[in-house]
């Protein structure tokens, strides 16, 4: 399977992890904010324990401790806790590490740092968080991949499942979903969708 798998939802609890885990997805980052080292620690352990044994790929965000001690696989790490991340403890554990960047000076520091995958966005407009940039638009996603080559790209931010199909032609090989699943009013009928677009897709 690919990694990251074409659909790419981003969760922040265990809950989450679990329920998609039963639907069937390949890959769930878990991004819980505010946490301490024990905290984190726990939160990681016990995801890897839903996520063992079936088809998902639990990827851990920031917590990049508690994904070596725990034994993750999967890392995603954005600009600022990549500045003080121990890129060499990270790939002498065996993570594979996906980086954010939103800006020109972003990714020159993420492909130095090797990543397995690049994430950029947000694309449109999103509340969830406040973002220091603007809107990148689908155009920036085609301009991302010829600049990165082989290495996936992931776009993140705003995205709704309507929105797939042109992502991907523009160039994307996977789409970080977050609000579209976990604000939908039916999010186990939305997570079926996209896992039925990427089977097409692929």
């Amino acid at each position: 399977m690919p990694y990251p798998d074409r659909f790419y939802p981003v969760v922040d609890s265990l809950a989450w992890v679990e329920r998609l885990t039963k639907l069937g997805v390949g890959t769930v980052q878990l991004r819980a904010k505010e946490l301490d080292d024990s905290q984190a620690l726990q939160i990681v352990t016990d995801a890897l324990a839903i996520t063992e044994g079936t088809q998902a790929k639990l990827v851990v965000n920031d917590y990049w401790r508690a994904a070596i001690v725990a034994g993750a696989k999967y890392l995603h790490l954005g600009q600022e806790d990549l500045a003080e991340a121990d890129l060499k403890a990270i790939r002498e554990a065996g993570l594979k590490l996906g980086i954010s960047t939103h800006d020109d000076a972003e990714l020159e520091t993420a492909l130095a740092a090797k990543p397995d995958y690049v994430a950029l966005g947000p694309i449109f407009f999103t509340t969830l968080k406040s973002m220091r940039f603007e809107p990148q638009g689908i155009p920036k996603i085609t301009e991302w991949k010829q600049r990165i080559g082989t290495i996936p790209l992931v776009a993140i931010g705003g995205i709704k499942f309507e929105h797939a199909a042109e992502i991907f032609a523009a160039g994307a090989d996977s789409i970080a979903v977050v609000s579209d699943v976990t604000q939908n009013a039916d999010p186990d009928a939305r997570v079926r969708q996209w896992l039925g677009q990427s089977k097409e897709a692929a």
